[in-house]
Order: C-alpha cells, then sequence, then structure tokens
C-alpha cells in the first residue's frame, strides 16, 4: 500500500466512511445528487436478498433442461450482458445444460454468424434491457422472433425478457407472452448489477451453481461490513489504492489475468470507465493489452494481476514480478476457485464506488452517453443513413498513401500520460481480436502509451462515457468496414448494416464535438486484408 492510500484509510477510519458507506450516506459523492445515491446503491445488499429468488431461478433452469434446450443467448449491452458474458466464459455448462452465449454486436456478419451456428428451435433468447428501450436488444429480439418463426418453433416460449418493472420491454414481454419475465431490482445500475437478474439468470439457466455464487458474494460482504477496519477492509482498501493513485497521475488501471480468469477484466472495464469517467477525470481500464517490457511502460499504471489462489499462472507471476522491480506499482488478486468470482464482483463495486469519493464524481450517473445515442438517431433518420461527405473525414485503408499520412498526423499528435484507444466497428471473431493485439503492440512500443480496444457498438455502453466525460488524453482510432452483406430489421424501416454505421457516425461525431483527437479508418470489404495494411503502414 502507497503512503497515500494508506493515509486516506486512516482518514476514512476517523471519518467512519466504512459505516457510512453502508448506510448510503450523501456527503460522501457531494458530486452525486443525494436522491441517485439511495436510488442506485441497493447493489449492497443483493448477497443476502437475492437468496430469495433461488426457487425461481431453479425452477426455470430444470424447466429448460428438461425441454432440451441447447442455447441460451443473451440479447443485452453493456451491464445486460457483461456479467453473463463473463460467467458463460469461466464456467462450463455441466451436461445437459446449454451453452451460453452473448450477442451484442450489431454487424450484420455477427448476427447472421449467431444466427447459423443455433438450432433455433432449441434456443432460449434472453432479452436484457434495464429501461426496456435499449435500441440493441430490441433490435436483436425483432430479427430472433421472426427467425425462430421461420424456423418452425414457438416464439413465445423462446423468448425470456429481464429488466426493471414498469419499462416497455416488460409491456411487450407481456403482450407477446414471453415464457418469463424476470423483474430486477430498480435500485441498481446496469453495471453494478452482476447480482441481480441480470446476471443470476442466465447462470442459472446455464446449470452454475448460483447459491454458491451467492454464498461467496456474502463472504466478501461481511468482509466490507460496516464493523470492519478500513484497512482490513478488502474493498474500501482497494478503493483508496485506486483513487490515491489515479490523483498521483497513476490513471490507467491495467488488469492481467491468469487464464480462467482473462474475461473477468471485460466486466471490470466498464465498471471503471463508466463510474469513474467524467467531469474530465478518469481512470483508464486498460484490458487484454499484450505484455512488454517495464521501461515500454509510463510512469502512468497501476498493475492489477489477477490470479486463480490455487494455480497461479507463472508467466503472468513473472512479468508482474519484473514491473514492480523496475519501480511500478501492482495489486494482486487471487481469486479461490470459479466461484469467487462473485467476491470480486462485489469487492471492485465497493472499490470503485469509494474511488469515486476520492475523486470527486458521481459514481452512479453517465451524463455523455447520450450524446453519441442522439447523433446516431439523427444519423438513422437521414434519407440515406450517409457516413460520407461532411458527416466524417473517413481514410480508406486501400490508399496507402493518403493512410500513412493520415496515421503520421494522429501519431504526431500523442503526448506524455496519452493512451490509444481503438474502436473496432467490425464483426467480432478471434482472428480480427488477434491482429488487433498485434497492432496495440505495435502502438505500445510506438508510442509508450497505454493501448485499449473495444468492439463497437458493444464499447458504447462500457468505455464511452469515459471517452467523452473523462480527460481529453485519448487517440482514438475507428475502424470501420464495408459489409458484403446485410441484414433487414423486422418491423422496421432499418438493417443492421444501416444501424452500426449510425453508431460508428455518432460516436465519431462525438469525439468531434468533445475536442477528441480521432482518426477514422474504413478498411473496406476483406477487414483481414484492412488490417494488414493498416499493420505495415504502423510499422513504416
Amino acid at each position: 500500500m502507497t503512503d497515500r492510500a494508506s493515509a486516506r484509510c486512516d482518514a476514512w477510519q476517523s471519518a467512519r466512511v466504512g459505516e457510512r458507506f453502508w448506510k448510503q450516506d450523501p456527503t460522501l459523492w457531494p458530486a452525486a445528487p443525494a436522491s441517485e445515491v439511495a436510488e442506485r446503491m441497493g447493489w449492497l445488499h443483493l448477497p443476502e436478498m437475492m437468496y430469495d429468488a433461488l426457487p425461481q431461478l431453479v425452477e426455470v433452469a430444470e424447466e429448460v433442461r428438461a425441454e432440451g434446450i441447447r442455447d441460451v443467448v443473451v440479447l443485452g449491452m453493456g451491464g445486460s450482458s457483461l456479467a453473463p458474458d463473463v460467467l458463460g466464459r469461466i464456467f462450463l455448462p455441466p451436461p445437459g445444460y446449454p451453452r451460453l452465449s452473448v450477442l451484442d454486436s450489431t454487424h450484420p456478419d455477427a448476427v447472421a454468424g449467431l444466427a447459423g451456428r443455433l438450432d433455433l428451435t432449441r434456443t432460449l433468447f434472453l432479452v436484457s434491457s434495464k429501461s426496456g428501450t435499449t435500441q440493441e436488444p430490441l433490435s436483436f429480439y425483432r430479427f430472433f422472433w421472426e427467425a425462430v418463426r421461420s424456423a418452425g418453433g414457438d416464439p413465445a416460449r423462446s423468448f425470456v425478457a429481464i429488466t426493471d418493472p414498469g419499462t416497455p420491454l416488460e409491456k411487450l414481454a407481456e403482450e407477446m407472452k414471453f415464457r418469463r419475465v424476470f423483474r430486477a431490482l430498480a435500485t441498481v445500475g446496469g453495471r453494478y448489477s452482476a447480482l441481480t437478474m441480470f446476471g443470476l439468470v442466465p447462470a442459472a439457466l446455464a446449470g452454475i451453481d448460483v447459491r454458491a455464487l451467492l454464498d461467496r458474494a456474502g463472504i466478501m460482504a461481511e468482509a466490507c461490513a460496516p464493523s470492519v477496519p478500513v484497512r482490513e477492509n478488502p474493498g474500501l482498501r482497494l478503493g483508496a489504492a485506486l483513487g490515491e493513485l489515479a490523483l498521483g497521475g497513476r490513471d490507467k488501471l491495467t488488469f492481467y489475468a491468469s487464464p480462467r480468469f482473462a474475461p473477468f477484466p471485460a466486466w471490470l472495464e466498464q465498471l471503471v470507465a463508466e463510474s469513474t469517467g467524467k467531469a474530465g477525470k478518469g481512470i483508464v481500464p486498460v484490458v487484454d493489452e499484450p505484455f512488454a517490457p517495464p521501461d515500454r511502460y509510463g510512469s502512468d499504471r497501476l498493475f492489477v494481476e489477477i490470479q486463480e489462489g490455487p494455480a497461479p499462472d507463472p508467466a503472468l507471476a513473472a512479468h508482474t514480478r519484473r514491473l514492480e522491480s523496475a519501480g511500478h506499482p501492482v495489486v494482486r488478486v487471487q481469486v479461490p476457485g470459479r466461484e469467487g468470482i462473485a467476491e470480486e464482483f462485489f469487492r471492485w463495486e465497493v472499490a470503485v464506488a469509494s474511488a469515486g469519493a476520492i475523486m470527486g464524481i458521481d459514481p452512479y450517473d453517465q451524463p455523455d452517453v447520450e450524446l453519441a445515442k442522439e447523433l446516431a438517431r439523427r444519423a438513422m433518420a437521414s434519407p440515406s443513413g450517409s457516413t460520407t461527405g461532411t458527416d466524417a473525414e473517413t481514410i480508406s485503408a486501400l490508399d496507402p498513401t493518403a493512410m500513412s499520412a493520415a496515421l503520421d498526423a494522429w501519431l504526431g499528435a500523442a503526448r506524455a500520460g496519452d493512451y490509444v484507444g481503438i474502436h473496432a466497428y467490425l464483426a467480432p471473431s478471434p482472428e480480427t481480436s488477434a491482429a488487433l493485439g498485434r497492432i496495440r503492440g505495435v502502438l505500445l512500443d510506438r508510442l509508450r502509451v497505454a493501448t485499449t480496444f473495444g468492439y463497437g457498438p458493444r464499447f458504447l455502453h462500457s468505455t464511452g462515457q469515459l471517452h467523452k466525460g473523462g480527460p481529453n488524453t485519448g487517440l482514438f482510432l475507428q475502424l470501420v468496414d464495408s459489409p458484403t452483406r446485410d441484414l433487414s430489421v423486422p418491423g422496421t424501416d432499418y438493417t443492421f448494416g444501416r444501424l452500426i454505421r449510425a453508431q460508428a457516425l455518432g460516436d465519431y461525431q462525438a469525439l468531434r464535438q468533445k475536442g477528441r483527437r480521432v482518426l477514422r479508418l474504413d478498411l473496406g470489404p476483406d477487414v483481414r486484408v484492412g488490417l494488414e495494411r493498416l499493420h505495415e503502414a504502423l510499422h513504416v
């Protein structure tokens, strides 16, 4: 623990912050309206409250398993999809239970690829949206409802809604006679909702022991209880380190995780970025960045090593030891087995909310998210959904001269303490992720700044708040392509291709309005070739 973090713990102890935190004392977050603090901290009591939902969760899980459902697909974005995605990748389904997967890309290739892999008559779709108005999951619902009908299935039996009480999605599900409607707790914000119905319903359907998850979350809640001294409180102690180190300039929170828990930092990314990135402040989460020698990292880094307790990854441990020897601070987290992920959900929620108290921000709002959505809606409303002309300056990766000149100008704007954000409005795939990982490695080596990456529109519901509302230290590279196929969204006048183009355009325009440094590249119809050309241009 650093001197600043240690002093913060002592100050918090004197000010009874542990007790006040659990009482949801709004004076801990002066930037937040008192009503918002009261309306958004229901997550503190989830480990005990959600036991009441266990019979209902077990019942529907057994019902689905007995019917021979092979796949459960979450149709959601951000807080509604990230926890299920993490759980589905950490836990393997027991025999007889369906696979759990998530669709959070509006790229037509991603939607078509998923549809082609599924037996639609033996798939259960979970339409997940806290507000019940989120465009992406509602578009997915429309597409797959018609796809199930066309395949000869019963759409109503194939759909479940997860939403807050009283939302338009709840009304839709009741009118269309969905199999089930699960109502989440309204006093829990999306990024704090892992232990609500948004996380537990998908987990139960996939055969994950939900009682064990709640048991482990309860262990951490007790460890963070009001009576626990701050220095012994794992959530507040971590929050003191995050907040104080960020104020001291180490605001690039870089996560490394051993193979079993490699999916977990993607959930942490939203929690950290959307909670802290506002009012010109913010902690920048860095996830899945390639390893580099210690001298490649600036003095703006704080590293987090997440390991499985009984079986640490030796390569990861060796890397963080080298970083520590070079003077970089390292936080080490040991997770005691798969179910221990629930402990970490709770610990990091306490830590990030308490770090917000140090930074003087409201950890529960997202004031800059709506701008990109509004600009995307305007693009959707245009006659052609055009992204040409004055709407966006787009450089073609098929023009090497123009791309090299644009890259040089963009890279030349980098300063110490900056970070690079790659925004890929592309269909997610292992091959594309690997290629972008290589590009991140080149940028890290060339600029010596932190590098981040997200698929669009997924990251708009995750790190997008930080990009627009956080410090103006980001250099953003937006990557788009020219899909060779498209899919209509039934019951609407738009396609998925038009939707993702509008979302990319809205994001680009929002970044420019906020004075951000952004370069937009069109990779063309062959993403693999376009990324190869980008990689080559960066090496010059």
